[in-house]
């Protein structure tokens, strides 16, 4: 079916949410998934992976366990919300040139907004590369070179984000609208229905309809 990012964006929040993370993440899962959706990747199935590899674990386990050398997780894959979080907090060591690593990614096309958005910052054209291929963005415009097809990726075992010359050839412009996938809808909406309070019998009562009382 065809969304609106508005649509994907409230979903993927709602989604994020209900797997346990707090609502400042859900609020950046939604974004993310919103910027990759308007670029015509699908974020949202990124995203339903993501859940399903974390839900319930708690995000000190997730997020890098030092901003120092190459980053990693204390325990398993790293999680590309916190990781991207945490590159926004450290964009100013890409004006240098500096590169930062990450290992054991899970899901890295997830980490692509964050970039672009660490590009907003500095103000300049900012890679996210992992296996053969890399996207470059300056915040708006995207360039992409993926000759294996790898961008769906599930984990990366080496990936990194680093300043970069820009390219004059970008996709084009992102669009306002994404298909997303019924299956992947209706995985997102198992997580999203954790959000909202079972009905008791005084609700019901509060609700719609007649109740117990009959007024015909």
């Amino acid at each position: 079916m065809s969304n609106s990012l508005n649509e994907i964006d409230a979903l993927v929040k709602r989604a994020t949410r209900g797997a346990g993370l707090s609502w400042g993440m859900a609020e950046e899962a939604g974004k993310a998934v919103r910027w990759l959706a308007s670029h015509q990747f699908s974020g949202a199935t990124a995203l339903a992976n993501l859940l399903d590899e974390i839900d319930g674990r708690e995000m000190r386990e997730l997020a890098p366990a030092s901003l120092e050398g190459s980053w990693a997780a204390p325990k398993g894959m790293l999680c590309p919300l916190a990781s991207g979080a945490a590159l926004n907090d450290c964009a100013s060591k890409l004006v240098e040139g500096a590169a930062i690593e990450m290992t054991n990614v899970c899901q890295p096309m997830l980490m692509a907004p964050f970039a672009a958005w660490a590009a907003l910052q500095i103000g300049a054209v900012v890679e996210v590369a992992w296996q053969d291929m890399c996207l470059q963005s300056d915040g708006y415009s995207l360039w992409v070179g993926d000759p294996k097809g790898q961008v769906g990726a599930t984990s990366a075992d080496a990936l990194s984000c680093r300043r970069v010359t820009g390219r004059s050839e970008y996709l084009k412009p992102p669009a306002h609208r994404r298909q997303v996938d019924a299956t992947t809808w209706a995985r997102l909406n198992v997580y999203a229905q954790r959000t909202y309070a079972p009905a008791t019998e005084a609700s019901r009562m509060l609700g719609a309809g007649a109740g117990v009382s009959d007024n015909d």
